[in-house]
């Protein structure tokens, strides 16, 4: 067992990936599952395939009665405690199974997938992990065994990603005893058949907002109506509903942490709810894709099946590439955030102090992952319809129902244009606080950049070695374009949104790459490279797809604050940050990737 001293040196702070070199050995895989977690997984996926994906249509149909009830067997079969602690009758698992349970119990449909990341999420995190031990004995074991469910109401019509400046307000009672709480709350997951929700009000004048835990009883409403079903794109037979409150009384002991403190609750929830949002878009792109698969494999046209086409080969091998970097850099941060949890328990936090620091300390990468992950979702659902042309966009197969129920993760926990730029944002804050030193690096590129190349021929025979140098430099181009955007604009960079999104976007490609390749490394040590030999193609593919989508921000990024010689000497930096020396055959790539997944038939990594 590591002590806390060399776990404290092995372990990279929030951020820090940017700056420090990350080995091979040192990341967690999905191949690193225990033989418990294995059997989890396997139990998750054999309730989603006999309860939901052999129910997908109801779904559809706006059967919320038939969400609620799948919820109940959830809770039976312990899903909904995972993350409990297990004095508050939970399975007290590990932030790596949690993500697991999260990421294979979400792929049948969106709707129980939000109905499940609601409950287990925003509307039981916030109790055990800010909650007194009274109100975590008394609302935590009935919400992790689904006796009851939970719902988060943070959203209005005038608040939604201004969080903190919502106008519900709670006032307290003369005698100090409740408070009455009165406002109107929307886009409320859950809602049709909550008993406890997590409300967000202001008290008086406070510049923050406070958290309340309020009971609903619907033969003593308290105040409390609904407004009907929304409707929407996706996610049919997720309840969503307005939620009003007039007086509603809440008891002053019911408070959730100390008064003001609601806009943090809020915050730390969210960082929970995106790295679990990624997990949740996982098994939807493997089913997504195993679906494309099997009916590119049994459509003919022309006298062939449609898997044999170059065409289709391109877009399969891109899905499966994105899901497996997907798969790589959720797992790669979650362990990272288990690892700092333990951490903290080993020094003496209790078990709410060390889940939100250890999570707190990797928001640069949940919002990475946010984003990241809920966009391939969608791509890959996209490119499902098309595989399956005209069938595609029926409502009989199932292509149609991911796709739109793909569309609502890229908006909620934060839209990804909000979680791009928090995601730079932060890593700034991090470098003023000095917990991640931007400044030395980015120092030395502009230094490099002033200096005069190299022209040696670098030795890249090792598995790899490219493709590592080449992340290296990836890395030089966000400290080049962000460093100087930061001594330009100052405190005012925040206001250049557009270079915020596209320095964002080179952090993201950074981080997912490096994962692919740490990830797959890992694996060809000890499994061998020829076992791992589609793993190499998939995250040679991402990487080259990478240096593409990298380019072509930093460009839009330099230009839009440099001029004459040094914006010249950027781009020239640029270009030699990026220049490949083993150009990959992108074409043979995908082919054998699309080959083997045709074989198999499935998603098969």
């Amino acid at each position: 067992m590591a002590t806390t001293e060399t776990l404290n040196k092995e372990i990279l702070r929030g951020g820090q990936f940017l700056v420090k070199e990350t080995k091979a050995e040192d990341v967690f895989t999905p191949e690193d599952f225990t033989e418990e977690q294995q059997m989890m997984r396997d139990s998750v996926k054999e309730f989603v395939d006999r309860e939901l994906w052999a129910n997908w249509e109801r779904f559809e149909h706006k059967d919320y009665a038939f969400t609620e009830e799948c919820m109940r067997k959830a809770g039976e079969m312990g899903f909904l405690g995972v993350a409990v602690p297990e004095e508050y009758d939970g399975l007290g698992m590990g932030f790596v199974s949690t993500m697991l349970v999260c990421d294979y119990i979400s792929g049948a449909t969106g709707s129980f997938s939000t109905a499940f990341g609601a409950h287990t999420g925003i509307g039981t995190l916030p109790i055990t992990l800010y909650g007194t031990e009274e109100q975590k004995k008394k609302y935590i074991p009935q919400l992790a065994t689904g006796e009851i469910f939970g719902a988060y109401c943070l959203t209005e019509p005038g608040a939604g990603s201004d969080a903190n400046s919502g106008k519900t307000k709670a006032v307290v009672s003369d005698d100090g005893k409740h408070y009455s709480i009165s406002g109107q709350k929307m886009w409320i997951s859950n809602a049709g058949f909550a008993n406890i929700f997590i409300v967000f009000a202001r008290i008086e004048d406070d510049k923050n907002i406070t958290g309340f835990i309020v009971e609903y009883d619907k033969d003593n409403p308290n105040g409390m109506s609904f407004g009907e079903e929304e409707k929407k794109l996706g996610i049919h037979s997720s309840s969503t509903r307005q939620v009003f409150f007039n007086d509603t009384k809440v008891p002053a002991e019911n408070m959730l942490s100390e008064r003001g403190n609601g806009f943090k609750i809020a915050m730390n929830a969210l960082n929970v709810g995106r790295i679990k949002l990624a997990a949740a878009c996982l098994d939807a792109q493997r089913r997504v894709i195993t679906e494309a698969v099997k009916y590119a494999n049994d459509r003919v046209q022309f006298k062939t099946p449609i898997a044999k086409f170059g065409a289709i080969k391109s877009k399969l091998a891109e899905m499966a590439t994105s899901c497996y970097v997907g798969e790589s850099a959720s797992y790669r941060a979650a362990k990272l955030i288990e690892d700092r949890i333990n951490i903290r328990q080993a020094e003496g936090n209790t078990h709410q102090e060390a889940e939100l620091k250890g999570v707190e300390e990797y928001a640069i990468e949940c919002s990475i992952l946010k984003v990241a992950v809920s966009e391939d979702i969608q791509n890959c659902s996209d490119e499902g319809i098309q595989i399956f042309g005209g069938m595609g966009f029926s409502a009989d197969t199932p292509m149609e129902s991911a796709w739109r129920d793909a569309r609502i993760a890229r908006i909620y926990e934060g839209t990804n244009e909000i979680n791009r730029m928090l995601a730079v944002g932060m890593l700034v804050k991090k470098a003023m606080k000095g917990h991640v030193d931007l400044l030395g690096p980015a120092t030395a590129v502009g230094e490099e950049l002033m200096g005069i190349p190299s022209f040696d021929t670098p030795d890249y025979s090792e598995l790899f070695a490219e493709e590592k140098d080449l992340i290296k430099r990836l890395k030089k181009v966000f400290l080049m374009v962000a460093g100087s955007a930061v001594q330009k604009f100052g405190p005012k960079l925040e206001e250049n949104q557009q270079l915020l999104l596209a320095a964002s976007d080179i952090l993201i490609e950074v981080y997912m790459a490096e994962s692919a390749v740490l990830r797959t490394e890992k694996n060809a040590k000890r499994f061998g490279e020829e076992s791992q030999k589609h793993q190499i193609n998939m995250t040679r593919l991402y990487l080259y797809n990478a240096v593409d989508t990298i380019n072509q921000k930093a460009k839009e990024g330099i230009v839009s604050f440099a001029e004459g010689d040094e914006q010249r000497m950027m781009l020239m930096g640029l270009k030699r940050f990026t220049k490949y020396v083993n150009m990959p055959n992108v074409v043979a790539l995908r082919n054998e990737i699309a080959e083997k997944l045709t074989e198999e038939n499935e998603y098969c990594f």
